[in-house]
């Protein structure tokens, strides 16, 4: 069949666009043809990416954004091109964004089925302005509504959403769970060196929470560990970060490094830490938590909605409180006396099997 993916990025380190990279290249595999069609911009930056792109055999094409809104919220058109490619399905990420509410128009104009992947962006109302929260709350009691029902299928990442969308009219039997999927290399790789080390990978942005950490670094009992941040940053929430560094005087203890694109590299990074911290306010489904499960590492979370559904604290993993510098530094405290967590390490790579990409992406061809 022919797949049109839609997404706001394809460009820059996005958790979305992972999702929609790796369902592309999975889908293709099975033999379907398949491109993708995002806006011009690069996450987390004010770069403009190139028009055309390719990931193996699949064609990437960007176009002209405007920002209408928060950090991700665009307008750029691709109406013409999309009924020209005349795909069978089309797949549209991110609810509550413009492009969503196009690919319904041009779905009914082509005649193909359209599914929408939410990207869980419920429950996240501490993270947004007052002006921001009016918006999403009149687009879920007026719009939201009416403009779900059209989709052929809802597709969630994480369970939790489903409460959610019932509550905004969504039948039981529209709403479909294939979460995101992780590389087999993740599962195969084998281990490189630890070290002693505490390692946060992801976007290094506010809802991450990284005061969080820092501050709990200045406070724990063992001196010696680092914590190494790896991820593209936003400017000024980074100047932010590194002030506070410099107020506590650890500036020798916490290390900046880039984004990691290649998985092998992304392995080895996530290899090197004793412990993986996720310090999030809010997640919709943390793909850098999933990961460094399936590499065996103990990880320590936010309790927040995702979290929780990922984690069974002290089994395979372990939670803190959300916000809590006291709470996180007793758990690192503990965790990095403790020499009996192998059981655990083996139940995280354990928990985390299902992930696999090679059986989400059986889940998507089901649903076709």
């Amino acid at each position: 069949m022919k797949i049109l993916e839609l997404t706001n990025y394809s460009s820059g380190i996005c958790g979305v666009w992972q999702r929609v990279k790796q369902e592309s290249l999975e889908l293709s595999k099975l033999g379907h043809e398949v491109e993708v069609f995002s806006s011009n911009r690069v996450k987390g930056s004010d770069k403009i990416a190139s028009k055309r792109g390719s990931i193996q055999n699949i064609k990437i094409t960007r176009f002209s954004a405007k920002k209408v809104g928060g950090e991700s919220f665009l307008s750029w058109k691709f109406k013409k091109e999309a009924i020209k490619y005349k795909p069978d399905i089309i797949m549209v990420h991110s609810y509550r964004h413009l492009h969503t509410t196009r690919a319904l128009d041009i779905a009914k104009k082509i005649n193909a089925k359209v599914f929408l992947v939410t990207h869980a962006p419920f429950d996240r109302s501490n993270t947004r302005s007052f002006s921001a929260n009016s918006i999403v709350y009149i687009y879920d009691k007026v719009i939201g509504p009416f403009m779900l029902k059209k989709f052929d299928k809802i597709i969630t990442i994480a369970k939790w959403e489903s409460a959610y969308l019932k509550k905004l009219g969504v039948i039981e039997n529209k709403i479909s769970y294939i979460p995101n999927g992780i590389p087999e290399e993740f599962f195969t790789s084998t281990k490189s060196e630890e070290k002693d080390k505490i390692l946060f990978l992801g976007r290094v942005s506010p809802i991450k929470d990284l005061e969080t950490l820092i501050e709990a670094m200045s406070l724990i009992d063992n001196k010696k560990i680092k914590l190494e941040i790896v991820g593209p940053a936003e400017e000024n929430y980074l100047k932010k970060l590194k002030n506070k560094i410099a107020k506590l005087n650890i500036k020798e203890r916490i290390v900046f490094s880039k984004g990691i694109y290649e998985i092998k590299e992304k392995i080895k990074k996530i290899d090197s830490a004793k412990i993986f911290v996720l310090p999030s306010k809010s997640e919709g489904m943390s793909q850098g938590l999933i990961e460094a499960m399936a590499r065996e590492k103990i990880v320590l979370a936010s309790d927040n909605k995702a979290a929780r559904e990922l984690i069974q604290n002290q089994k395979n993993g372990f939670l803190f409180e959300v916000g809590s510098v006291e709470n996180l530094v007793e758990r690192i405290n503990v965790l990095l006396n403790r020499d009996d967590l192998k059981k655990v390490k083996e139940n995280a790579k354990k928990s985390v099997e299902k992930f696999n990409w090679s059986s989400i992406v059986k889940k998507i061809e089901e649903l076709f």
